[in-house]
């Protein structure tokens, strides 16, 4: 099997000096460099399976590359960034990025969100008719969804806000890309709208208490489908 390429770009040395061995003893294959025009130029020429990517680069603005990148790749990115930068993060995401993850951050956490964001790179170019996570499943075909085998009643939003999430499951949507899909351009981006809907589709397709949130919040940046085996 062919060993997944990273392309690390962030000038911080320890960074490098982290994450090399760490994605190396993962099974990865990895490139480092240091500023944007390197980025884009290896990103050209190397072909990566998947860019991790620091926002705060010495020659360009980081969603430069973002931007750059997505006007000829699909090559998924995801944000390495200060958690300070919540507005820079959700730029990010709108611009094309397919994840982020806050400095300082866990091998773990890092590893779980390269897994996410490379298996939605394997299935964007067809679009999985069923999702299913943590015993929910969404039927995007036929526009059903079941809970446990249980069949899920929801109005015509809620499944929209759903559908989205199912779409991008494991992958942070932010608010404003939700905002966009569910009613277009006829609504004001007023936050507290979104977050009553998200509050109906959480009573509908949770676990009660202590069980946790299959839809998890993104602080300030969006929401995101929780990818996890179904029972």
């Amino acid at each position: 099997m062919t060993a997944t390429r990273i392309l690390v770009v962030d000038d911080e040395p320890q960074i490098h000096r982290f994450l090399r061995p760490a994605l190396i003893a993962s099974g990865h294959e990895v490139e480092c460099v240091e500023d944007g025009t390197s980025a884009i130029r290896k990103a050209a020429t190397w072909g990566p399976d998947l860019i991790l990517l620091d926002l705060g680069l010495p020659d360009m603005d980081g969603k430069e590359v973002v931007r750059s990148i997505r006007e000829w790749s699909k090559t998924p990115i995801v944000v390495l960034s200060a958690r300070d930068q919540e507005s820079e993060k959700i730029a990010a995401l709108d611009l094309g990025a397919d994840d982020y993850v806050n400095k300082p951050f866990g091998v773990g956490e890092l590893l779980a969100r390269l897994r996410a964001a490379l298996r939605h790179a394997a299935q964007r170019d067809g679009e999985e008719p069923v999702v299913a996570t943590g015993g929910l499943v969404v039927d995007t075909i036929r526009r059903i969804v079941t809970r446990d085998g249980e069949r899920v009643h929801l109005t015509p939003k809620e499944y929209d806000l759903l559908h989205v999430l199912a779409r991008n499951v494991g992958k942070v949507v932010t608010q404003k890309m939700l905002t966009s899909a569910i009613w277009g351009g006829s609504l004001t981006a007023d936050p507290q709208y979104l977050r009553v809907l998200v509050s109906q589709l959480r009573q509908k397709i949770d676990l009660p208490p202590p069980a946790s949130s299959l839809v998890e919040t993104e602080t300030g940046v969006g929401y995101r489908l929780r990818e996890q085996d179904t029972p």
